[in-house]
């Protein structure tokens, strides 16, 4: 059985294939053990850390574009995280994944603000001066 889940952060999209295998776990047709830097590596990995015994059981290959190397960390965990819980289809690790962070199963909606007119930034308005 193939199962196919996404998930989103900021502008980052992850796009998850989780089948039947020996555990290996792919990020853009690369082994999750060579991703840099580190600290995207461990949040990829965050749905492993809580329930270790599944990840030998299964493959997952995940397509993450857009957004920057920390958007697509956690948009590549999201998609990881749905995948497992709906390829296994069990209540109770879904449930310890919310228990940990609900962001694992629920994608991020946040994006940032568009620039507008007047200033620099969303918000920032430029300076004046009267002298």
């Amino acid at each position: 059985m193939v199962t196919n889940t996404s998930g989103k952060k900021k502008s980052a999209i992850a796009r998850a294939t989780v089948r039947e295998g020996e555990g290996r776990v792919r990020i853009n047709s690369q082994p999750v053990e060579l991703v840099e830097p580190e600290l995207a590596r461990l949040k990829m990995l965050e749905p492993f850390r809580i329930v270790d015994d599944i990840r030998d059981d299964i493959d997952i290959d995940v397509t993450v574009e857009g957004g920057g190397v920390v958007g697509q960390a956690d948009a590549a965990r999201t998609a990881i995280a749905r995948g497992v819980v709906q390829h296994t289809g069990d209540a109770e690790l879904r449930d310890a994944f919310m228990e940990f962070d609900r962001s694992l199963l629920v994608n991020d909606v946040r994006q940032s603000e568009p620039k507008k007119w007047g200033g620099p930034g969303a918000r920032a308005r430029y300076q004046k001066s009267y002298r």
